[in-house]
């Protein structure tokens, strides 16, 4: 997997995939944010 990764960083869009990681890493935790808050609210209105 890490030998794929750099096999990938080294060619032309590179830094396009790498920004589009991150982008799927801020998502993934903002979605797991918005989950808990959701749960909280949720456990607390019972």
């Amino acid at each position: 997997m890490m030998g794929m990764n750099t096999d990938i960083m080294n060619g032309s869009f590179g830094g396009s995939m790498m920004l589009f990681g991150w982008l799927i890493y801020i998502l993934v935790g903002v979605a797991l944010v918005m989950a808990i808050i959701a749960l909280g609210k949720y456990i607390g209105r019972q």
